[in-house]
């Protein structure tokens, strides 16, 4: 993994952007080489080219083709892949026309460009549905073989197929294995030359009680100063799955750890990105906005907007505004989470919650400083009574500004229950901790996809 602005990218995602970068650029690059272009005209046709691959980078990336995990079938990315280059074609002859008048050849290098952006999807198809390659993969030795190591080698083991758990280092004060027994591996050898002989890449510090001399820490540096990475759980969950699990944190990591940084020159920058996307993404979703107005009211009697008591910066209170989605009498009975198939939803309301339709009047929230285009969802004071009483850190999700989108809308299906909130929470101090501008912008790109593919809403 690597530290990009506060946020984890694996090395491989990395490489896959880059790759796909190069498929495109290089076809502009075939196409100029096979007309034997003058040196004059290559240079503004290849920033083009750099420009289409960028914009092409961030249609892949709304349709999760960069995700290291995914559940998709062949047929499922299929269809994303076909999205994704109908999406690029007005793209790709939009930028080529706007080459200088003395270029000669667009149509011939917009083709060029679009065979390099076909080739670049596919490519993703494949790598999306391949069997990692043994160069590729990642080896993990979790040092403990208690509940916090097996929580580690099961995550490792589902949410990533490029890893390989080469087993578990007992630790001598763990009275109970939790693990496989075959799993164990021998202690008649030091743990660095267990690491060496089994070229592991990482250790992974899992251990239920850490004092009393149950960590080697001399053999914990030998097997860094060899190259092996060393981290403790909570600094895993961190870097792999994008949250801070909640049993594996403590005070004092959230306190002298990295990050939680709130700089007066990241409010400005985010205040100021905040008004720019809002006001663009008003002006393009206006006449949606009219015709659901309109689609509300020939449905039922009531209201277009829906308003209601929301918590957001500091525990200031405020109005959040939506499109009406429920009946008027929704809560006669008092609050009460969303449900599937909830019986309070109308026809209208079911398909603007589905592609994320109600949300878009937050927007003038966000251009009056209530809200930011990114963030921990807003939740009612009611509710966030009970979970700051019932959830540890809760309240930490308050330090940042709410959003209309946020890490753990795009990371976790729609929460329901005590258990989702607590879910949620671990993407949402995630956020809070390693919040930067190029965190929003991803966030941003994957609720494309998740707007598109309509996941996780009720």
């Amino acid at each position: 993994m690597i530290k990009i602005f506060n946020h984890y990218l694996h090395r491989r995602t990395l490489l896959q952007i880059f790759l796909d970068f190069s498929i495109v650029v290089a076809a502009v690059m075939a196409e100029l080489a096979w007309r034997r272009a003058e040196l004059t005209s290559i240079v503004p046709v290849l920033g083009y080219a750099a420009l289409l691959a960028s914009g092409m980078l961030v249609i892949n990336t709304s349709m999760g083709f960069y995700q290291r995990v995914h559940n998709r079938s062949l047929n499922q990315s299929r269809a994303r892949a076909v999205l994704a280059i109908v999406m690029a074609v007005p793209v790709t002859y939009a930028v080529f026309g706007l080459l200088p008048l003395g270029i000669d050849g667009r149509q011939s290098l917009a083709l060029a460009a679009m065979v390099g952006l076909v080739l670049a999807v596919l490519h993703r198809i494949y790598v999306a549905h391949s069997t990692p390659q043994s160069m590729m993969r990642h080896r993990v030795l979790v040092f403990g073989t208690g509940p916090r190591a097996a929580l580690v080698g099961r995550t490792l083991k589902k949410d990533d197929p490029h890893v390989d758990v080469v087993g578990y280092y007992a630790s001598p004060n763990e009275a109970e294995a939790e693990v496989s027994a075959w799993g164990i591996l021998s202690k008649n050898k030091s743990l660095t030359d267990t690491a060496l002989e089994l070229e592991v890449d990482e250790i992974v510090v899992a251990l239920v009680e850490r004092r009393g001399g149950s960590m080697p820490l001399r053999e914990l540096l030998d097997c860094k100063l060899h190259g092996v990475r060393v981290v403790d759980i909570a600094t895993h969950f961190e870097k792999t799955k994008g949250q801070i699990r909640l049993d594996s944190v403590s005070a004092g990591w959230l306190v002298f750890g990295d990050g939680f940084s709130q700089g007066g020159l990241r409010t400005i920058v985010k205040r100021i990105f905040d008004i720019i996307c809002a006001l663009i993404l008003i002006v393009i979703s206006s006449p949606v906005m009219l015709i659901t107005a309109a689609l509300i009211k020939m449905e039922s009697k009531g209201p277009v907007f829906y308003r209601q008591e929301r918590v957001g910066f500091n525990g200031r209170l405020f109005n959040v505004v939506k499109f009406r989605s429920m009946r008027t009498d929704a809560e006669k009975n008092g609050p009460q989470f969303a449900a599937a198939k909830d019986d309070r939803v109308t026809r209208v309301g079911r398909f603007i919650r589905k592609v994320r339709i109600d949300e878009l009047p937050q927007l003038f929230s966000v251009l009056n400083g209530d809200m930011s285009l990114v963030g921990p969802r807003p939740e009612r004071p009611f509710f966030v009574d009970q979970l700051t009483r019932e959830i540890p850190y809760y309240a930490v999700r308050q330090s940042v500004k709410p959003g209309v989108t946020g890490w753990a809308q795009v990371r976790y299906h729609y929460g329901a229950t005590l258990e989702d909130s607590a879910e949620k929470l671990q993407y949402d101090l995630y956020y809070v901790k390693n919040h930067s501008l190029f965190l929003d912008l991803v966030i941003l790109f994957e609720t494309v996809s998740v707007v598109l593919m309509a996941k996780g809403a009720r």
